[in-house]
């Protein structure tokens, strides 16, 4: 076992994928000699040469046409863009090509293709360096969205990706690329894609939430359960976008009665949108207050000066649960 960052678990996770398998090609914007913006892939290049770990112009949309061909043909293309604003070119080869070659080909031919990138805000960056765009993702049949939380579950997840025959769109939280450290396994692991994980079990409110927001939510249900010592909180890491493992949360809400949905995305047509009228549907009669949710407001992403007023914090999260649990018809 080694502690390790997320940056650390990524670089590891692709390391082990590439001895494994010999057909995964990894290129992006500075992912050969300089390891990447943020250096997840640094070291590979000289463990696996420059014609497996290579550097690519800035170019997106060529990116994504690159590994159609490449994945088409055979190989198991893994591109890094270096922020998921930077995709916005790409979408044209990820929408209308990457995501659709099983169905137009009726099965015969897949994309076993990854597309890394950061995500979110919380790095004080430029413009189009701070989205979260997950939702337009989501909304793209064909393609499976995954953002993960910790260094245990970005290495699973992440190799778990990279085995699926069909595209995976791995979203990485920039904010905590960095910010802890854990203790996960030296051996090559995976964890399923559409299952989502339940950090701890309660019985007055189930939390959702995924990426970044993992770690305020944590917070904040510690900081309610501290003044409530009879409060139980259900908090759930959605871990992957889509598919949406919407079983678990149905049953968690029938348990509780109480749901609140926590992301840093806009909040107009988002993920808390689509699981909000999905259990509205399904669990109407068990609910005992609204769903609630806590996200960014419906604008671009500040730049540093107001990003934090944007974006989900501890405080939001713990006002919203107060609300939520003491809410009585």
């Amino acid at each position: 076992m080694a502690a390790l960052n997320n940056i650390q678990a990524l670089n590891h996770a692709l390391e082990l994928a590439m001895k494994k398998d010999e057909s995964i090609i990894i290129y992006g914007e500075d992912a050969g000699f300089e390891g990447g913006v943020f250096r997840a892939t640094v070291g590979l290049q000289e463990k696996f040469g420059e014609n497996r770990v290579f550097d690519a112009p800035i170019a997106e949309a060529t990116l994504a046409g690159q590994a159609i061909g490449m994945g088409v043909a055979g190989m198991r293309p893994i591109v890094e863009m270096q922020f998921e604003g930077f995709s916005l070119p790409a979408f044209q080869n990820i929408f209308a090509h990457i995501a659709r070659f099983r169905n137009r080909t009726r099965g015969r031919w897949t994309c076993p293709i990854v597309i890394r990138m950061p995500m979110g805000g919380g790095i004080r960056a430029l413009e189009h360096h701070s989205e979260a765009l997950e939702a337009m993702f989501a909304h793209c049949p064909g393609l499976t969205v995954v953002i993960p939380s910790t260094p245990f579950d970005t290495k699973g997840l992440l190799l778990s990706a990279i085995e699926s025959n069909d595209p995976v769109i791995f979203l990485e939280p920039t904010k905590i690329y960095r910010a802890f450290k854990q203790e996960i396994p030296d051996e090559y692991y995976t964890l399923p894609l559409g299952k989502a994980y339940t950090i701890q079990e309660g019985n007055d409110l189930s939390i959702v939430t995924y990426g970044a927001q993992v770690m305020d939510c944590e917070k904040a249900v510690a900081a309610y359960q501290n003044e409530n010592p009879n409060a139980t909180i259900e908090l759930i890491d959605l871990r992957t976008i889509q598919p949406w493992d919407k079983k678990t949360i149905v049953e968690s809400v029938k348990k509780t009665g109480r749901l609140l949905v926590v992301h840093e995305a806009v909040r107009s047509f988002s993920v808390s949108s689509e699981i909000i009228a999905s259990i509205q549907s399904e669990c109407f009669e068990y609910l005992k207050a609204p769903c609630a949710r806590v996200t960014g407001y419906d604008i671009m992403i500040p730049f540093d000066a107001g990003e934090y007023f944007h974006q989900p914090n501890v405080n939001k999260v713990l006002d919203k649960i107060r609300e939520t649990i003491e809410f009585k018809f």
